[in-house]
């Protein structure tokens, strides 16, 4: 069923997952919650999402979350993004506050980040589906293991990528990346809870930027206009 769903150059590096037994059980746990008739995010077809806008060579930039959105309207399977009608959440509140101190980007009216992964910004969640109202509750059913490895092939498959780990979970990711061949950025969550505490002012946004232009690659437009 998900094989099915994922975009060709990401096929082809994360194909044998989809045999694995903890990818066979997976299935088998979605498709149980399925056949019980609960609601689960995002939709079907937006489980893959982020790899399906970005694909592998085109990646630039990794933006790591953990869980999707399990609120109605909310999650389209990009990490802090969600669609347009509905209401800004407060860590993407957050990120665009940071953008428009470091970049003097005005903020957009929604929440919608389409236009950065269309661009190479891979917006991956750890865990790629939450049951409705019900925070963390696809998590340890083995999509870590799965983004795990796609973040992995990523760190050796490609050179000059920027790794941004927002919070103490993504910056346990660090371990799976090479500091030679990467960049990684490291600060605390955009999160209210903790933004003050060194993501406000962290300058991700044009050190990435940088980076990229340093290593003759096109820099991300952080803005959003449409």
């Amino acid at each position: 069923m998900l094989k099915l769903q994922i975009e060709n150059s990401w096929k082809d590096h994360l194909q044998p997952e989809f045999d694995k037994e903890y990818m066979l059980k997976l299935e088998a746990f979605l498709a149980q919650e399925y056949g019980q008739g609960k609601t689960i995010y995002p939709d079907v077809q937006n489980i893959f999402a982020c790899f399906n806008h970005t694909s592998f060579e085109k990646v630039k930039v990794v933006i790591l979350g953990q869980d999707p959105y399990h609120g109605p309207g909310l999650a389209h399977g990009l990490s802090f993004s969600v669609q347009k009608s509905t209401k800004i959440p407060p860590s993407l509140r957050n990120i665009y506050k940071e953008i428009s101190r470091d970049l003097s980007i005005i903020s957009p009216p929604h929440g919608n980040l389409e236009s950065w992964a269309n661009q190479g910004v891979l917006l991956l969640n750890s865990v790629l589906t939450v049951e409705k109202s019900l925070a963390g509750s696809h998590q340890k059913k083995g999509w870590e293991i799965f983004t795990d490895t796609a973040i992995s092939a990523l760190n050796a498959g490609r050179e000059n990528i920027v790794f941004l780990l927002w919070g103490n979970y993504a910056i346990s990711k660090g371990q799976l990346i090479d500091e030679t061949k990467h960049l990684i950025l490291k600060s605390a969550h955009p999160s209210p809870l903790s933004a003050h505490r060194g993501f406000i002012g962290n300058e991700h946004f044009s050190k990435a930027n940088n980076y990229l232009e340093k290593t003759n690659q096109t820099a991300i437009n952080w803005s959003i206009t449409d």
